[in-house]
């Protein structure tokens, strides 16, 4: 069986580009997700990321349950903290906010995953996480109390970026925000993935596909989109 990492670095050399979901817990109840898994299942994703920075791990295992029974794609945690784990999913994001400088995201969350995710079967994948600033103050920025960098400081994002890939990170992940007033950047997003030889992801305020676009023109491997496909299931019909 193919890894899901082998995966995305597999469609990173043959140029094809990826496109995730990000299911929020805090903003999907059990019983409302049969019509997002219907539109989940007709959109062109490739990969679902659960999670969210605010998640307390609350019916985790039941979403992830409901969700792996009825979609067929890789489905990655995304988490807010260690208490986001299961067993029920793939795979997950190994975030380390290397954008920031409080310990507590650098290092002491990952140390107590450690013996929850020894207890599973989860294909870890390490990921350089950088929030960059987007014209309002974002969850991430709030939980972890840290502030993102500079949209205009596009060589030290860079630069960031590759000493994530030179710490050992498998993906680098340029992150926006959810609900971002403004995308990263495309000349960013250019550089970085100039820079780097691992795949990037990007995401946070992308609201049109246009924006997904132009995001994988300027070199994002994977493009994650949340609040506008929450707030519009019908967004890829459109």
């Amino acid at each position: 069986m193919i890894k899901i990492y082998q995966e995305i670095l597999n469609s990173k050399i043959k140029g094809e580009k990826l496109l995730a979901i990000l299911v929020d817990p805090d903003k999907v109840s059990l019983d409302s997700t049969s019509n997002l898994i219907q539109k989940i299942n007709e959109s062109p994703a490739t990969h679902i990321f659960v999670g969210g920075s605010s998640f307390e791990g609350n019916y985790l295992d039941e979403l992830l349950l409901v969700l792996k029974s009825k979609i067929k794609l890789p489905i990655l945690i995304f988490p807010g903290n260690f208490a986001q784990i299961s067993d029920n999913a793939d795979g997950i994001l190994f975030l380390n906010l290397i954008s920031g400088r409080n310990p507590e995201y650098l290092i002491e969350q990952q140390v107590n995953a450690v013996p929850f995710l020894e207890k599973t079967n989860l294909e870890v994948l390490s990921t350089g996480y950088i929030l960059i600033e987007n014209g309002k103050e974002t969850a991430v920025e709030r939980v972890s109390q840290t502030k993102p960098l500079s949209r205009k400081n596009i060589d030290y994002v860079a630069q960031t970026a590759k000493a994530g890939e030179y710490m050992g990170n498998k993906l680098i992940y340029l992150e926006a925000g959810s609900g971002a007033e403004n995308t990263v950047p495309c000349a960013m997003i250019k550089q970085v993935s100039n820079i780097i030889n691992i795949p990037l992801i990007v995401g946070g305020g992308i609201r049109s596909k246009t924006e997904i676009d132009n995001a994988f023109t300027a070199g994002a491997d994977l493009v994650v989109i949340g609040t506008a496909f929450e707030n519009n299931p019908n967004f890829f019909e459109e």
